[in-house]
């Protein structure tokens, strides 16, 4: 996904990582319409090859973001849909068929910051909060070429510290295996060292030193896009298609999708306590008598401790309260107790308690 206001070279960069032109159909808005324009959100599909690999990638862009008077809350349609794909994603994979699910939930974001600021505006700081435990944010500085190398450290310098205290979690390198060779540690601490990452994008061949490069031509000389002394765009497009492209897809996987599949399941459970509760005409923590004149406690929230782990759910922390239904008490209309030993096991719905180890109570 990329996201950032119009004219900072969105559409260019895209083309440029991927070699095509994804936008030839494209109709500039004047600037009255942008005024009135909503965020949108528009989906294209590129097929890439890389060593021999050929890859199918899902270019997601937001045109409008940004682009209006009152910009409040212009970064809800983005997080919507991120949502979204998380949902499709979750009914895909509790269906009967799990075999062939489509994976269309968002990977990585390129947000795209003005290099005519000072820092951070307070919509880049609002979007990049309010997205940051949903998708994998990767910050980029647009437009490097308007800017002289001194200005490009002082704007990176900048950003980064703002970022650490707004609390904005970007996405975070891995580190390096021990066994890896020194050239893989060297090209993964200058990637890092990159953040943010100072682009140019061009898709215009002209003519320098007698080869043929892309790049931008100015009265005072060329800007070559893939010569990493002028940008980071070799960096850029290294991280996203050859090198991290997988630890992209497995953070997604085991922490932004986790953590809304908790969240989902917490809910789930929620509705199924409280209609319980209303079901037997009792209230959370009541307890209930039964036909022997004992009482029995209704525990409707369990708390996660270091020794309890629920299988699935590990990206849920200690301390945490899980919305897990206890077990069903007898209703008043059962005469045998052997009924409730019939009951399937809270944990484990097929299991049956007699099959546990549980004798009924009137065969000991």
């Amino acid at each position: 996904m990329v996201a950032g206001e119009s004219g900072l070279g969105k559409s260019t960069l895209v083309n440029s990582l991927f070699l095509t032109d994804l936008y030839r159909d494209r109709k500039l808005l004047s600037a009255e319409e942008r005024i009135m324009q909503t965020v949108e959100i528009t989906k294209h599909a590129v097929d890439i090859e890389e060593k021999g690999v050929r890859l199918r990638l899902t270019i997601v862009d937001t045109p409008g973001f940004g682009d209006a008077v009152n910009n409040t809350e212009c970064w809800k349609p983005v997080a919507e849909y991120i949502d979204q794909q998380f949902e499709q994603y979750f009914r895909d994979e509790s269906g009967l068929n799990r075999k062939n699910i489509q994976d269309n939930r968002v990977h990585c974001c390129l947000y795209f910051i003005s290099p005519f600021g000072h820092g951070l505006r307070p919509l880049d700081v609002e979007f990049m909060k309010a997205l940051h435990q949903r998708v994998n944010i990767v910050p980029i500085l647009a437009k490097a070429d308007t800017l002289t190398p001194p200005e490009v450290e002082r704007k990176k310098r900048k950003i980064r510290e703002e970022i650490e205290r707004f609390g904005i979690k970007v996405y975070q390198f891995p580190d390096c295996d021990s066994d890896e060779d020194e050239d893989f540690k060297l090209q993964d601490q200058a990637l890092k060292e990159s953040i943010p990452f100072a682009v140019i994008g061009s898709n215009t061949v002209v003519e320098a030193r007698g080869r043929r490069v892309r790049g931008r031509l100015y009265p005072w000389g060329i800007v070559e896009v893939e010569n990493p002394g002028h940008c980071d765009f070799v960096k850029l497009r290294t991280m996203l298609v050859r090198t991290h492209m997988q630890d992209l897809k497995d953070v997604t996987r085991e922490t932004h999708y986790e953590n809304y599949r908790a969240q989902c399941i917490q809910s789930m459970t929620r509705l199924v306590v409280k209609e319980r509760n209303r079901k037997y005409g009792q209230k959370p923590g009541q307890s209930w008598r039964g036909r022997g004149g004992g009482e029995s406690q209704v525990q409707p929230w369990v708390r996660a401790s270091s020794s309890f782990v629920l299988q699935g759910l590990g990206s849920v922390q200690a301390g945490v309260p899980l919305a897990l239904p206890s077990p069903f008490p007898p209703s008043p209309q059962q005469t045998d107790s052997r009924e409730w030993y019939r009951l399937p096991h809270p944990c484990c719905p097929t299991r049956d308690r007699s099959r546990n180890g549980e004798a009924d109570p009137r065969e000991r």
